[in-house]
Parts: C-alpha cells; structure tokens; sequence
C-alpha cells in the first residue's frame, strides 16, 4: 500500500490533509496497543535530531522512539556542530541529507527550519520552533482521542498567551472539526496569519473558532481545558511581567468549574505549578498530562514511519 507522506516534511499542521493528520492519530494507536509488530518497521533507518534548545520529552520519545522502530538516532546539540559557527543552512542540509534518513530539529526560527526542509532530500520534523509545536498537537489529540472517543465537536479551550501551542491548537483543531476557543490577556493573541488559515480551516471542517480576552467564557462548557507557561523559552526576561499581566488566566478550581463535569485537563509540560496552573488542578482526577506526554512517544513513532517508510 503506498504512503503519501513517505518522504515528506512536517513543519507545521499546515502540511497535513485532515485525512492524514487523522491516519497518523489511527497509526499510534495501533503502535501504541501492538508494539512488537513494528519494532522493525524503521530498520536500518537512522534519524539525527539537532537541538538548539533544551529537550527533556521531546529528545526521550524521539530518540526511544526511532530505537523501538528498529532504527538508530544521532543527538547533535547545535552548537557543537558547524551550524554553530555559521555554517550555511543549505550545506548542512544537502549534507546531512547524504547521512541520515530524517532529520528532527528543535529550535526558535521558522525560516531556518523551513530553508532546511527546502535544501534537504529527507524529511525535516519541527520538534518545536517558535510558532509550531505540531508533533506536541498530535499526542494531545491522541490523548483526547483515547479519553474522549472522537474529535470532531469536541470544545477545546486554551487559556494563556498565543505561543506556538495556541498556533498549533488553532490549526489542528480547526483541521479535525474541533472547536477551538483560545483566551489571551490584550496584546497577547495569535498571530493574524495563523487565525486566517484555522478561519479557512474551519469553513471545510465546521470548526468553530473563538478568539476573546475572557477566560471564563472560553472555558464554559469546555471537554478539554488546556494552558502553557506564561513565559516560553526566550521570553525568561518577561516572567515578572507576565506574572502581573496573566494572574487572571490561571486554570485553578474557580475557572475549571465552568468547563463540562467531565472535562480533561492537559499541559504540554514543564509546568509551574502555582502560575499558569493550581496543583490542585493539574495534579487532580481530571488532569491526563502524563497519558499526553506519553503519548508524544505514540504518536511520534507513528509521524516517523508514515514519513520515513516508503509502505
């Protein structure tokens, strides 16, 4: 059976059809309930992963992921390497190209990893840039998925600042059909060029998408509650600000009330517990964050043989 993302890159949500985006969720399933049946299903396959910024859950499920599947990963931290010098993105690219089977970088820049998957003959996986976090989308909709039986009509809410979770939430959530309602303080929101694609997203999908300053209203009626830190990686100057400005979007007790009795919460972690979140909440009965990061693990597995195995 032939594979129409063999061989592809995934940089954002954008570069999936729904019925892709969907296949992957299916494929970690299967790998998540029957391991063993593809521990060779990437055999000989190798995958350097390239990080410019500190990784605990996205090097572990990329580099046990790729070993269950039978292959190898090479771990390179930029600045050891020659694009640490200023080596140009094209000649590592065209290089790497030559060595490896797939390339997975976690970094800041868009554009840099865009120019790599442009001048790579491999596939490029964002492990997390700026403005996408997709392989973090597809094990919180697998999770979802797993708890809730479905995503279409499901009304996921997010609470804090427009980063590149919220990106990442507007996009695959309008690409499934789930309704999306994203809460941030003034000044904060997504980016337009993001709300414009899940806008259009959302005429073939019948996503609803809500953008508002109200974290109440976001929240009410909610099946999923979901925030991140206030401050992202590169922003750690802003902490004290952010603290002041997003005290109102914390998910404690109060707010969660208003999401459905059977809401789930989920945080694509390190959280700090106290500030965009109470422990109360992200350690309560409704919280799925350890199912969710394990299942960047699934999910991931699943992304790497749909794009790293011909059929």
């Amino acid at each position: 059976m032939s594979n129409s993302m063999y061989g592809r890159s995934i940089l954002d949500l954008t570069e999936m059809t729904q019925a892709e985006f969907l296949s992957v969720i299916k494929l970690a399933t299967e790998i998540k309930a029957n391991p063993n049946e593809y521990r060779h299903a990437l055999s000989g396959k190798i995958l350097a992963m390239i990080f410019e910024k500190n990784s605990t859950r996205t090097r572990v499920s990329f580099e046990a992921g790729i070993i269950q599947l039978g292959g190898q990963a090479i771990v390179l931290d930029s600045k050891s390497t020659q694009m640490g010098r200023g080596e140009p993105i094209k000649d590592t690219a065209k290089v790497m190209s030559g060595y490896v089977d797939g390339i997975m970088i976690r970094t800041y820049s868009d554009t840099m990893v865009a120019e790599l998957a442009t001048e790579a003959s491999i596939p490029v996986i964002n492990g997390l840039t700026d403005n996408h976090h997709p392989c973090q989308i597809l094990a919180d909709f697998l999770t979802i998925y797993e708890v809730k039986g479905k995503l279409k009509g499901i009304k996921l809410a997010y609470v804090g600042a427009g980063n590149n979770m919220a990106h990442s939430f507007l996009i695959g959530g309008s690409l499934v059909g789930m309704d999306i309602s994203i809460a941030t303080p003034t000044g904060y929101e997504p980016k337009q060029e993001i709300i414009d694609i899940a806008e259009q997203n959302a005429l073939q999908s019948g996503s609803k998408i809500e953008l508002i300053n109200d974290p109440e209203r976001a929240v009410a009626d909610a099946d999923v509650v979901v925030t991140d830190v206030w401050a992202s990686m590169g922003e750690e100057s802003q902490q004290l600000e952010r603290e002041k400005l997003f005290a109102a979007y914390q998910i404690n007790s109060e707010l969660v009330s208003k999401a459905k009795d059977d809401y789930l919460f989920l945080h694509c972690l390190p959280a700090h517990r106290g500030e965009e979140v109470t422990s109360n909440v992200i350690d309560g009965t409704h919280s799925k964050i350890y199912q969710e990061a394990e299942n960047r693990l699934h999910a991931q597995k699943a992304l790497m043989v749909k794009l790293m195995k011909d059929s």
